[in-house]
């Protein structure tokens, strides 16, 4: 699949590497993808977050994957959908830290030390990618570019989605500013 994917992509998957090692993760997941997007300059994918006025929040999309690792993993949704139930995820992740260490509920836990620096991609990272070859395929496009890395980021259930459409950028809009189909207006 990857002899299909544009310099642009490759780029993606491998700055999401790189997010993954920085964060000590034990996996490359989806929200590394993301994170790697964040980083692209001179691209469509990157040309569609800028139309959509996400440049300016890409701090805050930094520090709400944050917090999400932190929650391990869990949505603003599922958190909010356990608080109903009287769960209180932050008092149980301070406590978990508490003990534990900051960090320690993180998904997949602290990286061991590998030798060969490899990172497996995860579940999430790899649904992200079929799903980019799918949108890729959908379109007629010959090549998989970051844009529809960034497609398929917003059309699978999750935290990567849940955040960028919290900041606007939902597939509707990315469809719109990628491909026309009327005015380029954010979520």
């Amino acid at each position: 699949m990857f002899e299909r994917f544009t310099k642009e992509a490759r780029e993606v998957v491998a700055g999401a590497v790189e997010q993954a090692e920085a964060a000590g993760a034990k996996r490359v997941d989806a929200e590394h993808l993301l994170l790697s997007l964040l980083d692209r300059e001179g691209s469509r994918g990157s040309f569609a977050l800028v139309a959509l006025g996400f440049a300016e929040h890409k701090e805050s999309v930094r520090r709400a994957l944050e917090e999400t690792r932190r929650r391990a993993g869990l949505s603003q949704a599922e958190t909010d959908a356990l608080a109903g139930l009287g769960i209180d995820v932050t008092d149980i992740v301070a406590r978990v830290e508490e003990a534990h260490g900051a960090g320690s509920m993180a998904p997949g836990g602290l990286a061991e030390d590998r030798k060969s620096g490899h990172r497996p991609f995860g579940k999430g990272a790899k649904d992200v990618l079929a799903a980019a070859l799918r949108a890729a395929a959908t379109r007629r496009d010959r090549r998989i570019g970051d844009e529809h890395i960034l497609l398929a980021l917003t059309l699978r259930p999750g935290v990567p989605a849940e955040v960028l459409a919290d900041h606007g950028v939902t597939y509707d809009s990315l469809t719109r500013v990628l491909y026309g189909a009327g005015e380029a207006t954010a979520g």
